[in-house]
């Protein structure tokens, strides 16, 4: 009796320090802002060390080039094979040309990342070519079309890629290891903890309905089982709130952000921003269907995923942990070539 209640503690005080020294354990002190009535639970909480480790991958990039003149030849004149920005000037071309630099492969490769050594400008030998020259249409296609959720701030080549040639918060299509189903005759993601869900036995396949046309992913089941006349199934709703923990962890928020803690559903009773997640839902799924995907073709073997799909995007691509990417910077006003007419 005694040898187990002495193996007992010792298992709880290893687990105790365990949980203690953990990196995802959050340890007081922690700032606690109260956004709704008192006793409701509308609360923000924030672990100040978690906030301060964020700091450095949100800072902006040194202060930008001076704004060029608008004036004198058009870029698409004045070199060859411009598909894009071929309508700035020659000076405004060149700003941002050495920009992106700056903001993606800035530390080897610098302009050769891009553009093949030897060869002229204008030849499309390289891979990461074809791919940037999508990606400036598809910042271009952000800033003009997607005000609803990026407003007036925008976002440039350093929203994602924050000074690397691939952006930190990509994903693919999970394998699923084989021999991992036991009896179970589809695990559909479920108890194989990952990033992309804060390490919980929530499904994380809902990523794979953020590159589809009809996602089933904001629903919450009110009947056991669905039914002729509707609802949804428990596993629709778990998917769902999988995707609520990756938002949750994306942006460094507590649910209370977008909901009301006394009637989550309730569109009516949510914070103003729900609406503006709403919208990064369905600019992620535009932007992985008609930009990133296509692009599967073009990469070569090791860019793709372990079953061969491109790279794609979720809220952590922009985001990294706060939850207005680069705590708000307005960079994008500095590079108005990235900001069109709506197209």
């Amino acid at each position: 009796m005694k040898l187990g209640i002495s193996v007992g503690l010792v298992i709880v005080v290893m687990l105790t320090i365990a949980m203690i020294f953990s990196p995802d354990w959050d340890r007081p002190p922690i700032d606690v802002e109260q956004v709704g009535y008192r006793g409701t639970a509308m609360e923000h909480l924030t672990n100040p060390r978690r906030a301060e480790a964020r700091q450095d991958i949100n800072r902006v990039p040194p202060e930008p080039y001076p704004l060029e003149s608008t004036e004198g030849d058009r870029a698409g004149d004045f070199y060859e094979n411009v598909q894009v920005l071929g309508d700035t000037s020659v000076d405004q071309f060149n700003r941002l040309m050495a920009a992106i630099t700056e903001w993606v492969a800035p530390a080897d490769e610098g302009c050769n990342y891009c553009h093949a050594e030897g060869e002229p400008l204008s030849s499309d030998s390289l891979y990461t070519k074809v791919v940037s020259r999508r990606m400036l249409q598809m910042t271009q296609h952000i800033n003009a079309n997607w005000t609803q959720h990026v407003a007036d701030t925008g976002v440039t080549c350093w929203t994602c890629h924050r000074g690397q040639p691939v952006p930190q918060n990509i994903w693919f299509k999970d394998p699923q290891e084989k021999g991992m189903q036991a009896f179970v005759q589809a695990r559909t993601g479920q108890n194989r903890p990952q990033e992309t869900v804060g390490l919980s036995s929530l499904p994380y396949e809902f990523q794979e309905q953020l590159a589809t046309e009809d996602p089933q992913i904001r629903v919450i089941a009110n009947r056991p089982l669905p039914t002729a006349a509707g609802g949804a199934s428990i596993q629709q709703t778990e998917s769902t709130y999988g995707l609520m923990i990756h938002m949750s962890e994306s942006l460094g928020v507590n649910c209370t952000y977008c909901h009301n803690s006394r009637a989550v559903g309730e569109w009516s009773q949510s914070t103003p921003v729900r609406v503006n997640a709403w919208h990064g839902l369905q600019m992620v799924q535009n932007l992985n269907i008609e930009y990133l995907v296509p692009l599967r073709d073009t990469y070569p073997e090791n860019r793709l995923g372990p079953l061969g799909d491109a790279p794609k995007a979720n809220c952590a691509t922009c985001h990294y942990g706060v939850n207005k990417p680069l705590y708000g910077a307005q960079m994008a006003k500095d590079y108005p070539s990235l900001t069109p007419a709506s197209q």
